[in-house]
């Protein structure tokens, strides 16, 4: 895969893996709950995003299946000249 190619893939595995990321521990306050939210905030609003983690583990992730993907190419189980011819 050359440079281009791996940059791609990567930020579209990036994106498509945060967004799968993104519901994990999210709990809204909700309108059962006993803590009322301030004025002008969405009460489907998280109490905690997380988000630094999980762009941490988004970009660890995506590593992981980027090198994944890259040695599938490599040794030709996955060819998409083949696919588009």
């Amino acid at each position: 895969m050359d440079i281009m190619s791996g940059i791609v893939v990567f930020f579209t595995l990036w994106w498509v893996v945060l967004f799968m990321a993104l519901p994990f521990g999210v709990h809204s306050r909700g309108a059962h709950s006993t803590v009322t939210p301030e004025s002008g905030h969405d009460h489907g609003a998280p109490e905690k995003s997380y988000l630094k983690v999980k762009l941490l583990a988004t970009t660890l992730v995506t590593i992981i299946l980027w090198f994944g993907i890259d040695y599938l190419i490599s040794i030709k189980i996955i060819n998409f000249r083949e696919l588009a011819g």
